[in-house]
């Protein structure tokens, strides 16, 4: 991949590097950002080559990763496609459908556009395994607004052709892959993408590491691309879930108290109520509690939220849920500063975020998903949204491709 291809979207075929067993259900994980240590324990312990055991080895425990994928390749465990291609990847479950392709995309690519921004320590985390195992273990998470002719490709593919793998996981959810190896299919797809740019919809830090991985190298390599998964999401549009905040050591009688005085604050007898109402509710609202009783918080005092503001921030990034929670809720009416010490991450379970603030005497902040068309036009005018404001979804499972940088 040359350096020289920094203006368009670029998606490369590779040689994946996939489990021969029929077992794969056994051996794929969710992306290793959601997979808790007890769950990381119940996949090592459930079969003994489940990719857990590269993705998560342990902190510091690079080289055992390093070693345990070069093991499971010298002994046929996994094995890498005899031809480049790029991959048609499709989940589906009982109401949904998506497909997209995996390859490796062009890192540096001012096509590549992400909305979040990181914290050091997993991007310092997911480099060193990079680093060690000289491999992309899982793919990011790229959505672009398609509709072309790269989308028909992935279409008559999906439709005529046999699939390499075709599985259904513990959740139920169908995932099928085919290989895209013929030539004027692949030069289709690279010249319709070319005019696109694509929105990095989750994984971050791992995008993250790319570009430190590729500074490390001064002549061009297979740090020059990255493994992702690439989604139409004029085809597909994304399903786009919440993710809620637990502030521990701040009761809620504590949290309410010092709201009253910049929030109109509803009390409700139960936590669905409190949900029910916040569905409703106008932009910025969230629900504390701790299970049992709970409160929304709505209409914040325009003066207080103005001024906590910043101003060299556009206007649709200040009215957003997340913009508002990490820059007036949190540091001017709690006094807390949103780092990963002072605030911990649920993804989507309200219930097990209100459960957490409860053993934790603290306070869930529960919060409804940003809109998709916010978080795009954000990305686009070259902003990010606070951490951990999306969820898009549904994630690619991991263990089903990985990129090797000897053979991708």
């Amino acid at each position: 991949m040359e350096r020289s291809e920094r203006t368009g979207l670029v998606l490369r075929p590779f040689r994946g590097v996939r489990y021969t067993s029929d077992d794969l259900g056994a051996v794929t994980s969710p992306p290793y950002d959601l997979i808790s240590p007890a769950e990381a324990r119940r996949l090592a312990d459930a079969h003994p080559n489940n990719v857990v055991r590269l993705i998560l080895p342990g902190a510091g425990h690079y080289t055992e990763a390093r070693d345990t994928l070069a093991a499971w390749l010298d002994a046929g465990i996994l094995a890498a496609d005899a031809t480049p291609a790029l991959y048609v990847y499709e989940q589906s479950g009982a109401t949904s459908v998506q497909r997209g392709l995996i390859g490796a995309v062009g890192v540096g690519s001012a096509a590549v556009l992400p909305h979040e921004n990181v914290m050091p320590g997993p991007v310092a985390d997911r480099l060193a395994l990079m680093r060690t195992t000289q491999a992309n273990l899982e793919p990011i998470f790229l959505l672009y607004a398609g509709g072309g002719p790269a989308t028909a490709v992935v279409e008559r593919v999906a439709a005529t052709s046999p699939p390499l793998l075709d599985l259904t996981s513990n959740d139920g959810t169908r995932h099928r892959l085919w290989a895209i190896t013929d030539s004027a299919d692949l030069d289709t797809i690279a010249g319709d993408l070319a005019g696109h740019h694509a929105m990095i919809a989750d994984g971050h830090h791992r995008y993250a590491t790319y570009q430190r991985l590729q500074a490390e190298h001064d002549e061009p390599g297979p740090w020059d691309g990255g493994l992702a998964y690439l989604v139409d999401s004029t085809a597909y549009p994304p399903d786009l879930k919440a993710i809620h905040r637990v502030i521990p050591a701040l009761p809620v009688s504590e949290a309410v108290a010092r709201a009253k005085g910049a929030w109109q604050v509803h009390e409700y007898a139960s936590l669905d109520e409190a949900l029910t109402a916040l569905a409703t509710a106008n932009n910025p609202a969230y629900v504390v509690t701790a299970g049992g009783p709970a409160h929304l918080l709505t209409d914040p005092d325009p003066l207080q939220l103005s001024l906590a503001m910043p101003d060299d921030r556009s206007e649709r990034w200040r009215s957003l849920a997340t913009a508002v929670l990490n820059e007036f809720l949190l540091p001017k009416v709690w006094g807390i500063e949103d780092d990963e010490q002072q605030v911990q991450i649920v993804h989507h379970d309200h219930a097990r975020a209100a459960a957490l603030a409860r053993e934790t005497d603290g306070t869930a902040v529960l919060m409804r998903p940003l809109d998709a068309s916010d978080v795009f036009a954000v990305a686009e005018e070259g902003e990010r949204v606070p951490r951990k404001s999306t969820s898009f979804g549904p994630k690619p499972a991991t263990g089903l491709i990985l990129r090797t940088f000897a053979t991708g």
